[in-house]
């Protein structure tokens, strides 16, 4: 019986103690049920933070009170940032032209010592050759062969005697040498604009220096109705005087070189049919002399003085000024001037390729337009380059 009451006080125990058990689990699953997930105890991830600064997230949320200059920075800070990319904007664009007249008085410089070298060896030469044609008729007897080397060393010295007249005139080796000290200058300050971009942020003072001019900023995209005018006024200057100057050298220098090439060739053919002659009588060896001397005068005139080269000089010159028209031209048919170039950015680029200063460029534009109204050529170029 004992054991009956003893057993029966076991099971009601345990049946307590196992709904109490269930009493306790459900008691301490009560926390977990509400899974809400709260901001606060939550750390930023990476990517939010890289977002956060990305964004100027953190900037965003401080508070004005907390820190005063805060505003005042980000208000001042495109400005400086528009400025300081403006300037350097133009120093580039200064730094591109003064490369582009670095290699062009390079060039222009080889081209006028290989004139000197060339010119200075053929009259070396022809002189050369008429002094032993005259030694040689000086041995030589009478008769038709004397007569020949008399003229072929009378004509070669005329033609040397002119052609030093040519030479000392232009000073080929002192043109050459004003074009390696206008090399050595551009690329110093082609050396200086590089400094200056690569030490400091640049600013308009730096581009007032290199390019000795006032700021000028009227009207919208920095265009101007006295800009406009001043413009029109380039292209009728650059249409009547370089243009057509340099299309009429142009076709001067081709009909030349024509002349020239045809004349060797027939002047060396007709020596080659005197010298077949040559014994059968007096004609045949002066001919053939005379024809030779020529021949000869012509074709260093032709080759040592590069004529061909002169042509291809002024085309390209005349090319050059004509893509300035057109460049002027379709940017004032625009009338969106949002799609405008910057007028002060535009009107320093001209300048540049025509190798003035601002205030030249000016200067012009007001000359042409007085030479209108009072109907009159204007006398000067547009371009200094030449």
């Amino acid at each position: 019986m004992a054991s009956l009451q003893a057993s029966s006080l076991l099971s009601s125990s345990s049946s307590r103690i196992s709904s109490s058990k269930r009493i306790i689990n459900a008691a301490i699953s009560v926390p977990k049920l509400p899974r809400i997930r709260f901001p606060v105890p939550k750390t930023p991830s990476s990517d939010l933070v890289k977002d956060l600064i990305l964004r100027d997230g953190f900037t965003n949320t401080i508070p004005i009170e907390k820190s005063a200059t805060t505003p005042t920075i980000i208000d001042e800070e495109p400005l400086a940032n528009s400025s300081t990319s403006k300037a350097t904007a133009k120093l580039y664009a200064i730094l591109e032209a003064v490369a582009d007249r670095v290699e062009m008085h390079k060039n222009v410089g080889e081209q006028r010592d290989n004139w000197n070298e060339l010119l200075l060896n053929s009259i070396n030469m022809i002189t050369l050759t008429a002094v032993t044609m005259a030694g040689v008729a000086a041995t030589g007897g009478a008769g038709a062969p004397l007569f020949a080397l008399k003229l072929s060393s009378t004509l070669l010295f005329t033609a040397a005697t002119g052609m030093l007249f040519v030479m000392n005139k232009l000073q080929p080796s002192q043109l050459a040498e004003e074009q390696r000290n206008a090399t050595k200058l551009f690329r110093q300050l082609y050396s200086q604009l590089q400094t200056t971009l690569a030490l400091y942020d640049p600013t308009d003072l730096d581009v007032k220096d290199a390019m000795d001019k006032k700021k000028q900023k009227n009207g919208k995209n920095g265009w101007s109705e006295e800009l406009e005018v001043e413009m029109r006024e380039i292209i009728e200057v650059i249409k009547a005087k370089d243009s057509e100057d340099y299309m009429r050298l142009g076709n001067l220098a081709l009909k030349l070189n024509k002349i020239l090439a045809i004349s060797g060739p027939l002047l060396t053919g007709i020596a080659a049919v005197g010298s077949a002659f040559v014994g059968n009588g007096s004609w045949g060896a002066i001919v053939a002399a005379a024809a030779g001397a020529l021949a000869t005068a012509v074709n260093t005139f032709e080759h040592a003085g590069q004529v061909g080269m002169v042509v291809e000089m002024y085309r390209n010159s005349a090319g050059f000024f004509a893509l300035m028209e057109e460049s002027i031209e379709s940017t004032l048919e625009e009338t969106d001037m949002e799609r405008r170039e910057d007028g002060e950015m535009f009107e320093m680029k001209m300048a540049l390729q025509l190798g003035r200063s601002m205030s030249e460029l000016r200067d012009l534009a007001r000359k042409s337009s007085y030479s209108n109204i009072e109907g009159t050529t204007i006398d000067e170029f547009a371009s200094k380059l030449f």
